[in-house]
């Protein structure tokens, strides 16, 4: 922690789904290496008690659904210490149901809540960090983002759609100083399982012991910043069996040189040209 405590001091850094889990655990960490938390979630209470842990903090309770108080909110947070220096995109929800017993309501849901909410999060703040030549966005995606996971059919769907904006939206912005980051963890100890969806659109109400034998969060949020520190773009956060599957399903460095090189010599004003 010593080597990046300099590197996030008095940057803000704005974190949804912060009041529980890995969300929480980025709070505290990145509050212990002196950074500024703004804290979004619904549970307000929660968030309360999170920013009790970090020295200096920003509540911001809203639905990520919710566009307008989204709007709002992404005005507050950037009001507040002159802008926002890191953005992770964290909130979401996960699934335990077989596609073919799955409502359609429910895939519906998960997308909006794990893809297309994420996204809005995300184009709220991608004008003012180019603006700005600086700036840093975190995706918190999953294994399941790069493995197809069974009973996870809507889960998988949106992880692997996040991972995909954030990879388009990295070259988007190699030349306009931000950095992209998405991170794929595997079986961390929070609640995701109990609160994970069933078939029909219920909260399942109770863990998976893979989950519950799974990374501390506070040890899953310490490898992520360490990673987004030195510059790694694909953060892969597991053990055993799931990190082999994700690493196996690792892209190569050079891939994402070479498309930011696309970027560099001119193929967004190609592409609109031709338009």
């Amino acid at each position: 922690m010593t080597n990046t405590t300099e590197q996030f001091a008095d940057k803000a850094v704005w974190i949804t789904g912060a009041s529980s889990g890995i969300g929480a655990a980025l709070a505290r960490e990145f509050a212990a290496r002196g950074a500024n938390i703004i804290l979004s979630g619904r549970d307000e209470e929660r968030l309360a008690e999170v920013a009790a842990d970090c020295s200096s903090s920003l509540v911001l309770p809203f639905d990520v659904r919710n566009d307008d108080a989204l709007a709002g909110a992404t005005e507050k947070a950037i009001a507040w210490k002159g802008g926002v220096d890191i953005a992770f995109a964290n909130a979401g929800i996960s699934q335990r149901s077989q596609a073919l017993k799955t409502d359609m309501q429910v895939y519906r849901d998960i997308i909006d809540v794990d893809l297309t909410a994420q996204i809005a999060f995300t184009q709220g703040l991608i004008g003012h960090m180019a603006g700005r030549g600086s700036g840093a966005l975190a995706f918190i995606s999953s294994i399941a983002g790069k493995v197809g996971v069974p009973m996870r059919t809507a889960y998988c769907a949106a992880k692997f759609g996040l991972a995909g904006y954030a990879d388009a939206l990295r070259a988007e912005l190699s030349q306009k100083g931000v950095s992209v980051h998405v991170i794929f963890p595997g079986s961390i100890a929070t609640d995701v399982s109990r609160n994970a969806l069933t078939a029909d659109g219920s909260k399942r109400g109770r863990s998976d012991a893979i989950i519950d034998r799974g990374i501390r969060p506070g040890d899953a949020a310490n490898t992520m910043i360490d990673a987004m520190a030195a510059g790694e773009r694909e953060i892969i956060v597991a053990d055993g069996m799931e990190k082999a599957m994700g690493e196996m399903r690792r892209t190569p460095d050079q891939l994402f040189d070479q498309v930011a090189a696309m970027v560099a010599d001119g193929y967004i004003e190609r592409m609109e040209s031709e338009g």
